[in-house]
C-alpha cells in the first residue's frame, strides 16, 4: 500500500469550496512554473490567475515553497497507480511508459524541468521534490518485490533501486539533451533495468540487508 506523505501547507480535505480553491491555486502554480519557471512564481500572481483572494493564498501557503510542496503532493496523490502485469519487465515497461509520456507531455514536462532547477538551488523546493519521488519509488517498489517472489530475481534486490533506474536514463536525456523522449526510449530503460536487476546487479550488500 502507498504510503501517504504528511499533509503539508494548504492540505485540505476534499470537498466545498476550499477544495476547489485548492485546485484552481494549485492549477495556476503549475501553469506558472510550466511557462514561465520558478524564478517567475509569486503568490500574487498565482492568486490572480486562480482568481481567489490574496490573503487566501497567502494564509494557507505561506511561501512559494510552500506552494510548490503542496502541487507536488497533489501530483503524487493524483498520480496514475501502479500497473501489474505479472512480470518484471512488464511492470519495468509500464512504469517507464509513464515515464515518458509525463516527461513528454508539454506542460508536465516543463513543469519538472522548473522543479528539478529550483531544487537545486532551494532547499525547500528540493525537499519537496525529494518527497514527490518518495511516493512514486514505494508505489511501484512492490513490482520488484513480487518478482523476487517469483524467482525472477535474486534474493535481497534492493526494489528502490530498481524503480530509480528505470527512470533515471529519461531523465538524463530530458534535462542534458534536445532530443524528444519516446516510447523506444522508454522500453530500453525497462530493459536494462530488468536485464541488471535479475544480473543481480542491485543486490544489497549483506551489512544493509534485513534478517
Amino acid at each position: 500500500m502507498e504510503a501517504k506523505p504528511e499533509a503539508g501547507p494548504g492540505a485540505t480535505r476534499p470537498g466545498g469550496r476550499t477544495a476547489r480553491v485548492r485546485a484552481a491555486v494549485l492549477r495556476a502554480a503549475g501553469d506558472v512554473l510550466a511557462e514561465e519557471g520558478f524564478a517567475h512564481l509569486d503568490l500574487a500572481d498565482v492568486a490572480r490567475r486562480a482568481e481567489v483572494g490574496k490573503t487566501t493564498v497567502y494564509r494557507r501557503w505561506g511561501t512559494v515553497t510552500g506552494l510548490v510542496t503542496d502541487l507536488l503532493l497533489d501530483m503524487a496523490q493524483q498520480s496514475v497507480p501502479r500497473t501489474e502485469t505479472g512480470s518484471l519487465l512488464g511492470d519495468l515497461t509500464a512504469n517507464a511508459r509513464l515515464v515518458w509520456r509525463t516527461l513528454a507531455d508539454p506542460r508536465q514536462g516543463a513543469l519538472f524541468r522548473a522543479v528539478i532547477a529550483a531544487a537545486t538551488c532551494d532547499a525547500k523546493a528540493a525537499e519537496a521534490l525529494h518527497g514527490f519521488y518518495a511516493v512514486r519509488v514505494e508505489e511501484w517498489a512492490p513490482c520488484v518485490e513480487q518478482a523476487a517472489a517469483r524467482g525472477e530475481v535474486p534474493r535481497g534486490t534492493d526494489p528502490h533501486e530498481v524503480i530509480r533506474a528505470v527512470s533515471a536514463p529519461l531523465y538524463y536525456r530530458l534535462l542534458t539533451t534536445a532530443v524528444p523522449l519516446d516510447e523506444a526510449a522508454a522500453d530500453r530503460a525497462a530493459t536494462a533495468a530488468a536485464v541488471a536487476a535479475r544480473a543481480g546487479v542491485y543486490v544489497r550488500p549483506r551489512s544493509r540487508r534485513g534478517p
